[in-house]
């Protein structure tokens, strides 16, 4: 049975459901394209602190509430009000779902702008719905991408993309972000729910530690070179050898069943 927390985040809904090990991180302002708030972000931060320690949580979604948009962006407002420093570090709350152990699932439809697309970039998959438009249109303002967007989106569609992307303040829509790699998956609007309840079926079912290590070894070794990167992935994977879950999976492949793996 899903559970809904009663604790008050700025215009944020957390959604638990440990029957299916998943919980949902709704930002719940339609009525303003979702808009975040300066607070929403630090409350990102501590919702994601708080499932990173919930072991019947296995995987984490985060979504828009409403059918326009996953958020428009933030409050721009705000910005005015804050000093120079307190702007500068923006992108650590924002980097929450990435330093998370767990897979994490952003389910995107409609306007993914701004903060939005900043977080969706910090997932590790990007479902979206094919009506999904998204910019980092900061440029709009005098401004550029503060929460990790000029980095984020260089590493995974590469600087001239990036370039044109956030210097022109381009929409991309979701064909054209699927084909850049940007996105994980699209589908029609009606299908979006179904598909990421699929991938969030699909991700329970491998082992909880492996997942953890892989998601590790694969972020820890973006800014390293190749041999740095193999050296990790070589002690992680000598250490994944001494698990449980890895016996379990060569027993289960031997004997032509399905693994039963715990997460040690």
């Amino acid at each position: 049975m899903a559970e809904t927390n009663t604790q008050k985040w700025d215009h944020i809904q957390v959604e638990k459901d440990e029957e299916s090990q998943v919980a949902t991180i709704v930002l719940d302002r339609p009525e303003k394209m979702n808009a975040l708030s300066y607070q929403g972000r630090a409350h990102l931060k501590e919702i994601f602190f708080d499932l990173n320690k919930n072991e019947g949580i296995r995987v984490i979604v985060i979504k828009g509430a409403g059918e326009k948009a996953f958020t428009a962006g933030g409050t721009i407002q705000e910005f005015m009000e804050r000093s120079p420093e307190e702007l500068s570090l923006l992108h650590e709350n924002v980097a929450a779902p990435e330093l998370s152990p767990k897979p994490v699932i952003a389910q995107l439809q409609g306007y993914t702008f701004g903060v939005g697309l900043e977080i969706a970039m910090a997932c590790d998959f990007r479902v979206a719905a094919d009506n999904t438009r998204m910019a980092l249109p900061e440029m709009n303002l005098g401004m550029i991408p503060g929460s990790g967007g000029t980095q984020r989106i260089a590493k995974i569609v590469g600087v001239g993309r990036a370039k044109d992307m956030i210097m022109r303040a381009r929409h991309i829509k979701a064909e054209e972000a699927l084909q850049w790699g940007l996105l994980t998956e699209v589908v029609a609007h009606e299908e979006l729910e179904g598909k990421v309840n699929d991938l969030v079926e699909e991700l329970v079912k491998f082992s909880p530690v492996a997942q953890r290590v892989a998601k590790r070894v694969l972020n820890s070794s973006q800014d390293t070179p190749l041999s740095a990167g193999l050296e990790l992935e070589g002690y992680a994977y000598g250490l994944l050898r001494s698990t449980h879950d890895f016996k379990e999976g060569v027993d289960a492949f031997y004997e032509k069943r399905k693994p039963e793996f715990n997460g040690n």
